[in-house]
């Protein structure tokens, strides 16, 4: 039996990215260099190894992360390469959960863009340490200096800059290395670099120096050593640099323009030297990452191998993984026996007899298993952190296009589902139609061709909103008596209930006292209001940003329960919401736009027209930019109107904002 690798030698780490980065092509460059692919596979061509889905290779976009291990330095990498577009956002969160570092890549022109800082806050949320890689920096216009100072203002990161570039734009062939006073220069081939001592430039020693004195600031040891007067070498400055990213105090930025092979063998080494292994993240609920201690593994994706058997993507924390081992999920409690293990490499699979601590993998034979789950040993059941997925923005009613798919319909869309937690169906309430939900237009889009590629095709509605309810004002002491009699035992419960306005869904208070309500019975209340919640009373939307306090009420002796408190907390928070002052809330996008001088004036026009409010305007590489705020319903279809506006010249990103209250319909 193999044993697994070393924890120590593993590195398990994200390329992140605003879409168009260019993270693919820095992964690709990785795999070609660490020996994984013979030729180099380019987006542009559809060739990438890590887009490998058809429509990732036709629409020339990352929608699936995709994994894959490689070896540099003697050590193992596990590389998962995420989207960079916002309607896919489910794919970063859960690559984010189950990874111990990441390279954020950024666009040498664009510097930080609204996607960048998206993922950017979702890596400070679990606590990733990272590097930055800054690409293109070959392109007119490109400005490493103007990025770095983007990742303090937009960002408040703390940069530690340990490059700078050898040429600028067009004239970039490689970089200063300031640890170590080097410079490495480019051919043309990936393999084709000179390493040499950097020449004699106040500019390079200035930057050294300064990237000392951050170093001395930031770390302790490394600030004593200094202090005592010792002389800082380069491995003690290597170490300080990687504490100080560990501990997230700071993060290395290092240069490069992937399309170009510069600067990748360098990333590679800073992935080596600085990221963490799963030794740094000793003290976890999963415990050390000690092989033969107990399993425990977080299930972070469900997919479907081509021959139709279900593989759930597993990140190892402890123990090991092995064909035919029993786990147990702790969410049900429910044992079960593992088949096939796997190692995945984009599209393709590898039957392996383990996976160690820190290692990802697929593991095929498992059952009712969702993202987010807890897969451990059975003796020492173990809880994990699981993730948590913002709700769809945008729906689309579909129906089959023909009678023969309707039978295969709703077993394809189960597949959709488990695969994507921010993909929801459900049914028109009048019409009895399905409803198919996502993140966005393009989400839906791959959605659907997601079905098809399933040989379900599909005919499908004009988008709608996922609007969402709310009050505008308390209602106190509001009574409810529910009572009903069927000639045999009957039905009673009376509740008395304050609804009034919180913060983000809803929650629940019993303030019952002197055991008036049993607590089973308040239990049931809260459940009977949250039924209510599901549709409000303006457009059967759900209702967010309420509390409800069950302040007293009465019971029978015989005829009180569960289900009669249920049914009097459900009709009575219907009557509240009425009373309440409701109001329609619609999702706010955060949109920025990038067009020409001369198309301007027509863009801001047009975002007035659509309720937009601009936050910014800014310049980047002779393009103007506007950030502002639009509510999503104003948005449909406006990738093809701003291509219209702008002679095809203007694009636009978007990220969700918040609910704001919309105009009375």
């Amino acid at each position: 039996m193999t044993r697994p690798v070393d924890p120590g030698r593993l590195r398990t780490f994200g390329i992140m990215a605003h879409v168009d980065a260019g993270k693919t092509t820095v992964s690709e460059r990785i795999l070609f260099l660490t020996g994984v692919n013979h030729r180099l596979g380019e987006v542009h061509d559809g060739a990438a190894t890590l887009d490998w889905t058809r429509q990732e290779r036709e629409r020339g976009i990352t929608i699936t992360a995709a994994a894959t291990t490689c070896t540099w330095a003697g050590h193992l990498l596990t590389l998962v390469d995420t989207p960079g577009h916002v309607d896919f956002t489910a794919e970063v969160e859960r690559s984010l959960r189950v990874l111990d570092g990441a390279v954020a890549v950024l666009d040498g022109v664009a510097g930080v863009e609204p996607q960048s800082e998206a993922v950017w806050r979702r890596a400070d949320r679990y606590a990733v340490p990272r590097l930055v890689f800054v690409n293109k920096l070959d392109r007119p216009g490109a400005d490493a200096g103007r990025a770095t100072a983007m990742l303090r203002e937009r960002l408040g990161a703390v940069p530690l800059v340990l490059q700078l570039p050898a040429g600028v734009e067009q004239a970039f062939t490689g970089v200063i290395d300031l640890l170590t006073g080097t410079a490495h220069v480019w051919g043309d081939g990936p393999a084709d670099v000179t390493v040499r001592d950097a020449p004699a430039d106040p500019v390079i020693a200035t930057a050294r120096a300064v990237l000392v004195e951050q170093l001395v600031d930031l770390d302790e040891k490394l600030g004593d050593a200094y202090l005592a007067g010792s002389e800082l070498d380069v491995p003690e400055l290597r170490a300080a640099v990687r504490r100080v990213t560990l501990a997230g105090r700071a993060v290395p930025v290092l240069l490069g323009s992937a399309l170009r092979n510069i600067g990748i063998q360098p990333l590679l080494d800073a992935v080596v030297a600085y990221l963490p292994s799963p030794l740094d993240a000793v003290g976890s609920v999963a415990g050390p990452p000690d092989p033969d201690a107990p399993a425990c593994a977080l299930a972070f994706k469900q997919t479907t191998l081509p021959g139709g058997q279900p593989m759930t993507f597993v990140r190892v924390y402890s123990g090991t993984l092995r064909p035919g081992d029993r786990v147990a999920v702790t969410r049900t409690g429910r044992t079960q026996r593992l088949g096939r293990v796997l190692l995945v490499h984009a599209g393709t699979t590898v039957d392996v007899d383990a996976i160690g601590p820190g290692g990802i993998g697929g593991v095929v034979g498992l059952r009712d298993v969702r993202t987010g789950d807890t897969l451990t040993d059975p003796d020492v059941p173990v809880l994990l952190e699981s993730m948590e997925f913002p709700d769809p923005v945008l729906s689309v009613v579909i129906e089959p296009a023909t009678r023969a798919v309707a039978d295969r319909l709703p077993v394809a869309l189960a597949r959709l589902v488990a695969a994507d937690p921010t993909v929801t169906v459900g049914t028109e309430e009048r019409t009895g139609r399905t409803v198919l939900s996502g993140m966005g237009e393009l989400h839906l889009e791959v959605t659907i061709g997601q079905l098809l590629d399933d040989g379900v095709r599909v005919a499908t509605g004009t988008p709608s909103v996922a609007y969402r309810e709310t009050i505008t004002r308390p209602v106190t002491g509001h009574v409810h008596r529910f009572s009903r009699q069927t000639g045999g035992p009957g039905q009673f419960a009376q509740v008395v209930l304050d609804l009034a306005p919180g913060e983000g869904g809803f929650r629940f208070v019993d303030a019952t006292t002197g055991g008036r309500v049993p607590r089973s019975f308040a239990a049931a209340t809260g459940l009977g209001v949250r039924d209510a919640l599901a549709a409000g009373p303006l457009g059967g939307f759900p209702v967010v940003g309420v509390q409800v306090t069950l302040t007293d009420g009465l019971t029978h002796p015989q005829d009180s329960s569960e289900a009669a408190f249920r049914s009097a907390g459900a009709r009575a928070a219907r009557e509240m919401l009425v009373l309440a002052g409701p109001a329609l809330l619609e999702p706010v996008m955060t949109v920025e736009i990038v067009v020409p001088a001369e198309f301007l004036g027509t863009v801001l026009g047009d975002l007035g027209a659509r309720r937009g409010t601009v936050a910014s305007l800014g310049e980047r590489s002779g393009a103007r930019t506007v950030t502002a705020r639009v509510p999503l319903a104003e948005l449909v279809g406006y990738a093809t109107d701003l291509r219209g506006g702008t002679q095809g010249r203007g694009t636009f990103t978007m990220t969700p904002a918040a609910y704001g209250r919309a105009p009375a319909r």
